[in-house]
């Protein structure tokens, strides 16, 4: 199968080596993976700020990079945000500015884009990381699923059931895992007071695990966390606390461990481009 990454924009200029592991994760299974160049926003802060009229050519362009690219069967993202921005918000905005056509042509990405966990499981049949990814971790972590993987991509157990299946992994579970983590995109800076009241319920739950790790699907989210547990000195009896993107597990293996376990750093060593 041939897999277009859609790589995001916070993942691309903050954490490039979730992009490349989601790659080596795909490679790993057999599958050719093309990165369309001209891809950039999907146009969810655009829309969650109210800002209709601005994301309809965000919209257009990230339809055309995909559009005008190198073929594909599936689109694949290491996001649960983006992939419900393609479905659920770039149609919507298209046909609001009563562009029809783009918006079918959205819609027509949005059936084929996969959030990573959903790839790996509905369409490439993986249900064991351990046996059919090589995946071993073996710390002590807990997860947290992202707001838009549950309530709009409605994942489910989706990337819990595969975290659980890494060999050597200590998966913990995590006290009103459903609660917001407080990130919302834009809602963390609009409301900030709120956003990090929020915060620390979800450091202080995760501190309770007493893993030295959090995981999940949304490279935002764990930013925000990972941010939260950094200012506090958040500490579990493991030592200090951080967090990673699910995928950076999923590709760790026995030959290549993923070492030494820590929060991703806000700056990594520069862009996939």
């Amino acid at each position: 199968m041939r897999i277009a990454l859609f790589a995001t924009c916070i993942v691309d200029a903050m954490y490039p080596e979730v992009a490349r592991d989601t790659v080596t994760i795909l490679e790993r299974l057999g599958h050719e993976v093309v990165f369309p160049e001209r891809q950039a926003c999907c146009g969810q802060m655009h829309v969650n700020s109210g800002d209709f009229a601005g994301a309809v050519p965000v919209v257009e362009g990230h339809v055309r990079a995909f559009e005008d690219g190198p073929d594909w069967d599936v689109i694949c993202a290491p996001s649960g945000s983006c992939a419900a921005s393609a479905g659920h918000q770039q149609p919507m905005i298209a046909r609001r500015a009563g562009d029809d056509d783009l918006a079918n042509r959205a819609e027509d990405l949005a059936s084929r884009t996969y959030e990573l966990s959903q790839l790996l499981t509905d369409v490439l049949g993986i249900t064991d990381a351990g046996e059919q990814l090589g995946s071993y971790f073996p710390h002590a972590v807990t997860y947290h699923p992202s707001c838009h993987g549950m309530r709009i991509l409605r994942l489910g157990d989706r990337q819990r059931d595969l975290l659980s299946t890494v060999q050597d992994i200590d998966l913990r579970e995590l006290p009103q895992a459903d609660q917001c983590c407080g990130f919302g995109g834009t809602f963390s800076m609009k409301n900030s007071e709120v956003s990090t009241a929020m915060l620390a319920d979800k450091a202080e739950n995760i501190v309770m695990t007493g893993a030295s790790l959090c995981t999940g699907g949304d490279a935002s989210c764990l930013m925000h966390i990972g941010g939260g547990l950094s200012r506090t000195g958040a500490r579990s009896p493991r030592g200090e606390v951080g967090t990673v993107h699910l995928a950076r597990i999923l590709a760790s293996t026995r030959e290549k461990p993923l070492l030494p376990p820590r929060s991703e750093p806000l700056l990594s060593g520069g862009s996939l481009r």
